[in-house]
């Protein structure tokens, strides 16, 4: 960890609020520096935690009088915010690191939830204070509403984390692309209904987002990466939950970590009712929600206050096992159904393949499913290799997925035209079978 910087962005314009802040951004970093050092860490933790505790009660007490003197319309949601940390987050990390003798896993536990706390409570509820807030929702016609959701949630993605999102399909199935870390939400209702809501987050998105709050490059997403998302997580369906006065998600019941094959049988169970996929110019991220009827079959491990260190220490290395056993995806692009059908014969014992008869259908796979290679037919119509291959490369959020194409001509002009785009690779459909299959498998031992 390096530190968390201070900047403009976190600014409501209300001095005392602001300096606040500002000391709460110095606490952390001090708290983070001196962690580093084994040797004080507990000493440190005990202390910190003694001032952070201190300081944040009269924060919030000076928050609330201010809210109440400019009559703030939301006050009774944003002070029940302000309890949940006071009075449930903050004892119940006291309690983890009483219970582990400050070990260096649970101080990075108690930082890693305050730093995504700390972050969350200045860019979102505070700005919602001087009315620097999304768009609330009201009674809308049900019809309208994942119109509303994608809305709000591209315009918190760009607040809290200033990220262009987009969206690129309504109906996420669970499709794979690459690998992921999923965060799972149960809430219970004041009529008791109670709904699972689930963030699927690529992995490189995490590690960007979090490396840019901490100011440092985490090469992989570990315990601090995954702890600071959690945190951020809960707080920004909280803020969704706040745009949508009418719905239903009044109260955080549990909270567990998803593998993706835990993912996809949670989907085969019962496909959510809102399944939203969005792309950033750092990565994928999805959003689901539905009943938890319908999700629950098998339970998942729920994390506490008592066993949040172990699991997610443990949910870190089963994902990156699951992910090491999951095989290459391989998009075959072609207009001949026979060329189809032989790459399929010739790669699908060692890979798992999808499909593609068109440019313009190949672009939307790529999109949803992040392909690990993508064999391109250089010569189909309308829209050929080449068009398509500008079209994958204008992209940011696939430009770098790797291209090969397939020809059918090998005379020396053909060959130096494709050569001149620049792929990752040619094949001569004219090559024989063992050739092409070799020519795939040393691509990826060379990927590794």
């Amino acid at each position: 960890m390096s530190h968390i910087a201070w900047d403009k962005d976190y600014e409501i314009g209300v001095d005392f609020i602001d300096k606040e802040h500002q000391m709460l951004f110095s606490t952390m970093n001090k708290l983070i520096k001196l962690s580093e050092n084994e040797e004080k860490s507990e000493w440190v933790c005990r202390e910190g935690i003694k001032y952070i505790k201190n300081h944040i009660k009269e924060h919030f007490e000076h928050e609330e009088n201010y809210m109440k003197s400019v009559n703030y319309s939301d006050f009774d949601i944003h002070k029940r915010l302000h309890d949940d940390f006071r009075y449930k987050t903050m004892p119940a990390l006291e309690e983890e690191l009483e219970e582990t003798k400050y070990s260096k896993e649970s101080i990075r536990h108690f930082l890693g939830v305050c730093i995504g706390w700390l972050i969350a409570h200045t860019k979102m509820e505070d700005q919602a204070i001087v009315g620097k807030t999304v768009s609330k929702w009201g009674d809308i016609p049900h019809e309208e509403e994942n119109d509303a959701l994608e809305t709000t949630i591209i315009q918190l993605v760009k607040e809290m984390f200033h990220l262009k999102a987009k969206l690129i399909s309504t109906q996420y199935d669970g499709e794979d692309f690459g690998k992921v870390f999923c965060c799972q939400f149960t809430y219970c209702g004041e009529n008791k209904k109670r709904w699972d809501v689930i963030l699927v987050f690529e992995d490189r998105l995490l590690v960007k987002t979090v490396s840019n709050i901490l100011n440092t490059e985490y090469p992989r997403v570990d315990d601090m990466v995954l702890n600071v998302t959690r945190y951020l997580s809960r707080q920004f369906l909280e803020q969704i939950r706040e745009c949508f006065p009418s719905i239903d998600l009044m109260t955080l019941e549990n909270e567990c970590l998803l593998t993706y094959e835990q993912l996809l049988n949670s989907f085969r169970r019962g496909h959510p009712s809102c399944s939203l996929l969005f792309s950033t110019e750092e990565g994928y991220f999805a959003f689901c929600a539905a009943s938890a009827e319908s999700m629950r079959g098998k339970i998942v491990a729920e994390i506490n206050h008592k066993n949040v260190v172990n699991a997610v220490k443990e949910y870190i290395v089963k994902e990156e096992e699951e992910h090491k056993k999951r095989r290459y995806k391989i998009l075959v692009v072609d207009d001949s159904e026979f060329i189809i059908a032989r790459m399929r014969q010739l790669l699908e014992a060692k890979y798992d393949l999808l499909e593609s008869n068109s440019s313009i259908s190949a672009i939307k796979k790529i999109a949803l499913n992040r392909p690990d290679l993508v064999l391109l037919d250089y010569e189909m119509p309308i829209c050929d290799g080449r068009q398509a291959l500008e079209m994958i490369r204008s992209d940011k959020d696939i430009a770098d997925i790797p291209v090969m194409f397939l020809t059918g001509r090998g005379d020396k002009e053909s060959v130096k035209k494709v050569k001149a785009l620049k792929p990752a690779g040619y094949l001569l459909k004219t090559m024989s079978d063992e050739f092409i299959v070799k020519s795939i498998d040393e691509f990826f031992e060379n990927k590794k």
